[in-house]
């Protein structure tokens, strides 16, 4: 029968991601796309049938803020995301991406989190990526950046320095390259040592092909602590002056001496954003991680090492523990552990609400996969948010819940016919419980999947269902729609 749907969920409250009220219904999948959405008829025939009855039905959550690069190929089932409802991840985030990178970059911070042994850094630009990922596809989509300081990488001898006009020249090549190739953006990560030498300047002129595609400037700003201000009106300048929209990634305030400053922040983002394009995403804990940073240690409550090249016996120790294993102090500890990452307890409960709370703000994990005791968000942004944050404080509903994790985040990254459930979008779909799911990963046990999450399916193929991947990978690189 050609009218036969290949998958139907019935009885299911849908949350379709825009914001608006949940309604009960059906819902039919032909192929990649969903067909009927509503009411089946009860004859409507399906090969395949889920019961829903007392779930939720949403747009695949979008993850805003990633550094998957590698794990989409390294591996591919993906299941710290999809096992909480991701069904796209934004990649290439904070300057460091695996597409345009050269094979010494795993000899460079930050461009080690994704690989510390080399081996992954063989894509000499974006199209040979994605070349990759279709040979071997994964079970969930990807939406790429460019990192600039992977760009810095690949045609400057010293990152510790400006780059001179033939160097940002080959840059700007390889950037425009890798758009014309499907990239969606350009991130920067001036926070780091590799990028921190470069002037606005250089960012500007490195990022100019963003202007002729429309494409995003997404940035782990140079500041997130006592110079934040200077740094988001770094960021405005360069959204302006290219005439493009761009994303503040993972928004905090960090240090006791800058808690409370969200207040001045999101007003300034709310006022900036009546002359540009800003977006802004927020993982919900308190707790960042990197790689690590000396600096970090007065300005955190707690340290947690998540690797170390020459000590991995330390990782999952505090510092503290780590030091005294070592019989050193705590700063020189940091220097033993290198190369190594750590987690940093350095932000107020207060702040993250507050920003979280910010109608334009997107979901995003910031999750290393490749840390040896990761960071808890790799595995339980999405229903932390959705439990925790929705259900038990009341934050928010959990239809803008949602719609902070789908068609907000389809919308600024350019997504077509993702994060909504309407008639004619992509059967991405996340079905969960909304009384029981939350995030069961921990500091403690950071690599548990969360409970509630019942079907995952990604391009019309179910790839998590009972809490195990099904094996299905219909992921796709998806490319930005101006």
């Amino acid at each position: 029968m050609t009218n036969r749907l290949d998958l139907a969920i019935r009885d299911v409250n849908i949350v379709d991601g825009t914001g608006a009220a949940r309604f009960a219904g059906d819902i039919g999948i032909r192929g990649d796309r969903i067909v009927r959405l509503g009411r089946l008829a009860s004859d409507d025939e399906a090969v395949r049938q889920i019961d829903a009855c007392g779930l939720v039905a949403t747009p695949g959550f979008i993850d805003a803020h990633t550094h998957d690069d590698r794990m989409l190929l390294s591996d591919p089932t993906m299941a710290p995301k999809v096992s909480q409802g991701v069904t796209t991840v934004i990649a290439g985030n904070c300057g460091i991406s695996l597409a345009c990178s050269p094979a010494h970059s795993a000899s460079i911070p930050p461009l080690d989190l994704l690989d510390s042994d080399g081996q992954w850094f063989r894509f000499p630009d974006f199209r040979s990526y994605c070349a990759a990922f279709a040979d071997a596809p994964a079970a969930a989509n990807a939406a790429c950046l460019i990192g600039h300081t992977t760009l810095r990488a690949a045609t400057m001898d010293r990152l510790d320095r400006a780059a001179t006009t033939a160097e940002i020249d080959a840059m700007r090549a390889l950037a425009e390259r890798s758009l014309e190739q499907g990239a969606i953006g350009i991130s920067t990560g001036t926070a780091y040592a590799p990028a921190a030498r470069a002037p606005t300047e250089e960012l500007i002129a490195v990022c100019r092909p963003l202007s002729a595609v429309g494409g995003l400037y997404v940035t782990h700003m140079r500041n997130e602590d006592d110079a934040i201000v200077p740094a988001m009106d770094e960021t405005f300048r360069i959204g302006d002056e290219l005439g493009i929209a761009v994303v503040i990634s993972h928004h905090k305030c960090v240090g006791k001496a800058n808690h409370g400053r969200s207040s001045e922040t999101l007003a300034l983002i709310e006022s900036r954003r009546a002359r540009q394009p800003i977006g802004l995403d927020c993982y919900p804990y308190i707790a960042s991680s990197t790689v690590m940073q000396r600096h970090r240690a007065g300005q955190s409550t707690r340290i947690i090492v998540t690797w170390s090249k020459p000590h991995p016996e330390l990782s999952g120790m505090d510092l503290v523990e780590a030091a005294r294993a070592l019989g050193v102090s705590e700063v020189e500890a940091i220097d033993r552990l290198q190369p190594a990452g750590a987690i940093y307890f350095m932000m107020d409960e207060a702040d993250v609400q507050r920003i979280l709370a910010y109608p334009h703000t997107m979901i995003g994990s910031d999750g290393l996969p490749h840390d040896a005791r990761p960071h808890p968000r790799l595995w339980g942004t999405f229903p932390r948010v959705l439990g925790h944050y929705a259900r038990e404080l009341g934050l928010f509903s959990l239809e803008t819940a949602v719609h902070k994790m789908t068609g907000l985040t389809a919308a600024r990254f350019g997504l077509e016919a993702r994060g909504v459930l309407r008639e004619g979008a992509f059967a991405d779909i996340t079905l969960f419980d909304p009384e029981v799911v939350i995030d069961a990963a921990s500091f403690e046990d950071p690599v548990r999947p969360a409970p509630g999450i019942h079907t995952v399916i990604v391009n019309g193929e179910p790839v998590w269902r009972a809490g195990a991947a099904t094996g299905a990978r219909p992921g796709r690189v998806l490319k930005r729609q101006p």
